[in-house]
């Protein structure tokens, strides 16, 4: 049982961010082991799906919501703030919206899909990611460490390139395999900032592999 930082929060919020966070803990463990990737693709998307979901509503709580806008602001390496917000918003919208796909690759979307019956936040996020540029590639480079394995391993995110009819295929934004491991560990980071004595996590992401030279945000 986690024990949340009680110093913001009132007894209401306790009470639901501990249900939450403690369901959100269990599929953080079995998410990032390797025995996951052993699982049915339908049974580990279920499962993606769900910590996407909780992690979006965590995202509501105000000192979590703070924290990322100092990220956005420069308290963190550079777009870190964008994935660990809009990025990851995007996803758990993509799934909800759309829940015509039974696992991570079949995931895809294209102008016609996100705004078939309104213009909403799945368009508004893809007009504005089309335009992120490290050094003139919408890629951003990072190392993950698990400790338990002592092994690193170098992962990417792959922001579209255009937004039109084009289908955008969420493998080709964040690969299921690594990325997954790369998702599970920055949402834990950011929502062990409010757990008192929260437990060192098997992941840890080390850094962006570089500092980019000229960052274009819209």
């Amino acid at each position: 049982m986690i024990k949340i930082e009680e110093l913001n929060s009132n007894k209401k919020e306790i009470e639901v961010l501990t249900l939450f966070y403690n369901k959100f803990y269990d599929l953080y463990d079995e998410i990032i082991d390797d025995n996951f990737l052993k699982e049915n693709a339908n049974i580990r998307f279920f499962k993606l799906k769900e910590a996407f979901s909780i992690y979006k509503e965590l995202l509501n709580y105000k000192p979590i919501k703070e924290y990322i806008q100092l990220m956005k602001k420069g308290g963190r390496p550079p777009l870190e703030g964008i994935i660990a917000n809009d990025v990851f918003s995007f996803i758990r919208n993509l799934l909800l919206h759309f829940p015509i796909f039974n696992t991570w690759d079949e995931v895809y979307v294209n102008k016609n899909l996100a705004t078939w019956s309104k213009v909403g936040q799945i368009d508004k996020f893809l007009n504005n990611c089309i335009n992120i540029k490290i050094d003139g590639e919408g890629k951003v480079h990072y190392r993950i460490w698990e400790e338990e394995k002592k092994k690193m391993t170098y992962f990417s995110i792959n922001f579209p390139e255009k937004y039109e009819e084009n289908n955008i295929y969420l493998k080709d934004f964040i690969s299921e395999k690594v990325g997954m491991k790369f998702c599970m560990a920055l949402m834990r980071e950011i929502l062990d900032k409010q757990v008192v004595n929260a437990d060192i996590p098997k992941i840890k992401i080390m850094s962006q592999v570089y500092i980019p030279l000229k960052l274009n945000i819209n």
